[in-house]
């Protein structure tokens, strides 16, 4: 039987990559030298989180809607999305001059919407899911005729998120392993066109959060299979059925499927922000989270490819303190004391010694378990990491107070 010719090849992705001249951004490539210590090898960032709408999603949407024929662009696009995907289409109609209505879930965030309408598209929030709003954009697209956009089932999609794979060989060339997000896939199928084309002997490796993660089902059946109420932080690869397409390409070409802990995609976002200086979202920084959580499973030199920086800013504070707390950098503990003037001046003093930052402090006198004389006080300390957290325990328990689990 004769082997069906791939959806998307090496000449497809450099096409997309001359459509895409002007337009896309070739990223930075930055060194992670703790990343580096970390391995071994050296250790590389692509990033994506510094593109045009802050992803790599505006690479395949222009190439998508610049193969529209006139009739079609007449006709507009349409696309759903909660982030990235909006505001890639947003960019690419608006350059090519398209009229653009993006669908987007009712809690998207606000920063999102305003992005998404500033780069030209007129936004319809719609449902509470995504599944929702899809639907809806799905129903638009075909009661008015307007195209849709899908994030990453699409051959031109997906030859324009190749172009990625293409830098990473022009700017690394010594390059091993490549690491990228897998959400429905359509990056990390890009990225293995190109770089298996050109270098099979570099190792793919796709990374998913291990609440989403239904590649490896998926996989291990053959065909895309649906997992049900996906969860996870990073909403950029937040998706619960591969893409038919990617699925196929990613089944062929991509070596391996790391899935990484909601704990490490914090401390990867952590890592980036405090020795890269890079905002990265949490799905972007999921190849980061499979760094960290195996440093010795990969051959260097590395290129971890972060594919996004739109984080919302609450969201990104939540992370911060939950990365915090992963990597040992929050103390939170109990201990009673006696309940005098004072005491809790003492307390803190002794803190104070021990280099242990207060965040909070709960002080309770009324609780019927303790003693007529007793008061019980709840701490939250930032410290210095881990070995830090025990020197602070021990510098408590020599000054005579008693830790409570």
């Amino acid at each position: 039987m004769a082997r069906v010719a791939p959806a998307v090849t090496l000449d497809d992705v450099r096409e997309a990559q001359k459509i895409l001249s002007g337009v896309a951004r070739t990223t930075a490539l930055e060194g992670s030298r703790y990343l580096t210590g970390l391995l071994g090898a050296p250790v590389h960032f692509k990033c994506e989180n510094l593109q045009r709408t802050g992803s790599f999603k505006v690479r395949g949407a222009y190439v998508r809607i610049a193969g529209l024929s006139p009739e079609e662009r007449g006709a507009g696009v349409v696309a759903a999305s909660a982030g990235n995907h909006a505001q890639g289409v947003a960019l690419a109609a608006s350059l090519l001059g398209v009229a653009s209505t993006v669908f987007m879930p009712k809690g998207a965030p606000l920063p999102k919407v305003a992005a998404t309408r500033d780069y030209g598209a007129r936004v319809r929030l719609h449902g509470q899911s995504f599944d929702e709003t899809l639907h809806a954009a799905q129903e638009y697209a075909h009661s008015t005729g307007a195209v849709f956009i899908h994030p990453y089932d699409h051959p031109d999609v997906i030859a324009g998120q190749g172009t990625v794979g293409l830098e990473i060989l022009e700017q690394c060339p010594e390059v091993r392993t490549v690491l990228v997000g897998v959400g429905g896939g359509g990056l990390a199928a890009g990225v293995a066109v190109a770089i298996k084309a050109l270098r099979p002997d570099v190792r793919v490796v796709g990374v998913q959060a291990a609440g989403s993660a239904s590649y490896p089902p998926s996989l291990a059946a053959g065909r895309p299979v649906s997992i049900e109420a996906p969860t996870t932080m990073a909403d950029g690869i937040k998706v619960g059925r591969p893409g038919d397409i990617p699925f196929e390409i990613i089944g062929d070409l991509v070596d391996d499927i790391r899935t990484v802990s909601e704990d490490a995609l914090s401390s990867a976002l952590l890592l980036c922000l405090e020795r890269a200086k890079l905002v990265v979202e949490p799905a972007g920084a999921s190849p980061v989270a499979a760094l960290l959580s195996d440093p010795k499973e990969f051959e260097g030199p590395v290129v971890a490819v972060l594919s996004g920086g739109n984080v919302d800013p609450l969201l990104l504070q939540r992370i911060l303190r939950h990365g915090m707390a992963a990597a040992g950098r929050y103390l939170s503990l109990r201990l009673r004391l006696t309940d005098r003037p004072g005491a809790l001046a003492t307390l803190l003093g002794v803190l104070s010694e021990a280099n242990a930052n207060v965040l909070d402090v709960s002080h309770v006198r009324t609780d019927p378990r303790l003693g007529l004389t007793e008061a019980e006080v709840e701490l939250h300390l930032e410290t210095e990491g881990p070995e830090h957290c025990g020197a602070v325990a021990r510098a408590l328990r020599l000054a005579g107070y008693t830790v409570m689990p």
